[in-house]
């Protein structure tokens, strides 16, 4: 269960206090304030705080640019072509804290985002749940055969209940044994910040993840592209949504320039135009690498 009675009640409690403020407020993220969106099997993401609107992107740039924007009709305006040229400080100026519940392996890969303030579940104090991320079956994958960092194939059959089989006996064994080295029964026991060494990676921590909106659209961009691991990729995949219920102009922006538009290196320019001159330009003609031909071709369809 993602969210426990005891979190739900907390939640609603929550949720039915309103009060008048003079700050900017977003009436698409008041809906998702506190609110827990469930993800994967036992994790969720919900919005504790935020700070800034689309107005407030508009308003930092033409302090920062002054009269320089005078040619700028309108906020959808400016926030395009803020992000066109990539201008990043004005994005800057919105902030949003996160509660979000992940497995540790998918905290480990987006602890790597270094540019957010987080505060972590600490296991040295607590003792974590009795929760473990288990794939559903059409998440089950080979080894790509040509990407060594990504999936290839779905496994059935046999294999797929064999490796589920593994997922499951030894999360639960591992967890059993968490339980049995700790202090109970009259036993010493082991200190929590060492019993928790005997955790699997796929067991679901939580924590308070607190980012400006340039950086969360950084944050975005990689995590909610088709390449992107599906684990982390589904809680991006929510993000944009809620994202996109706060800042909308913003977000289409990014989805515009980012998310939905491709960037060429100097030989990805030079094939293109002579591809537009008209001329028929090959892998060999190219001179880039394989995998850049690749990417490019793949970029152009």
């Amino acid at each position: 269960m993602p969210v426990t009675p005891e979190q739900q009640a907390e939640i609603e409690t929550l949720r039915e206090v309103s009060r008048p403020t003079r700050r900017a407020v977003s009436d698409g993220m008041e809906e998702h304030l506190y609110k827990a969106h469930e993800v994967l099997d036992h994790g969720f993401i919900r919005v504790i705080d935020y700070m800034g609107d689309d107005a407030a992107i508009c308003q930092a740039a033409r302090v920062s640019y002054g009269r320089g924007t005078k040619s700028v009709q309108n906020d959808e305006g400016l926030i395009r072509y803020l992000m066109r040229h990539w201008h990043s400080t004005p994005f800057e100026m919105c902030e949003v804290k996160f509660h979000v519940k992940l497995p540790v392996f998918v905290a480990r890969q987006w602890i790597r985002h270094r540019t957010a303030n987080v505060n972590e579940y600490s296991a040295r104090y607590s003792i974590l749940d009795r929760e473990f991320y288990i794939p559903a079956p059409d998440a089950l994958a080979a080894q790509s055969t040509v990407n060594n960092q990504g999936r290839g194939e779905v496994l059935e059959g046999d294999e797929a209940d064999r490796v589920l089989e593994m997922l499951n006996s030894d999360a639960t064994r591992a967890y059993d044994h968490y339980e049995e080295m700790l202090s109970q029964d009259g036993q010493k026991g082991l200190a929590r910040e060492l019993a928790r060494m005997n955790l699997p990676a796929n067991v679901y921590t939580q924590w308070y993840w607190k980012v400006d909106l340039h950086n969360l659209f950084h944050f975005l961009r990689l995590r909610a592209d088709s390449h992107a691991q599906m684990e982390i990729r589904v809680y991006a995949e929510l993000m944009c949504q809620i994202v996109k219920d706060w800042v909308p102009l913003a977000y289409g922006a990014f989805e515009d320039y980012r998310l939905g538009g491709e960037q060429f290196s100097a030989a990805g320019m030079a094939c293109l135009k002579r591809m537009l001159a008209g001329e028929e330009v090959t892998f060999e003609t190219s001179g880039m690498s394989k995998g850049e031909w690749r990417e490019f071709e793949a970029a152009l369809k």
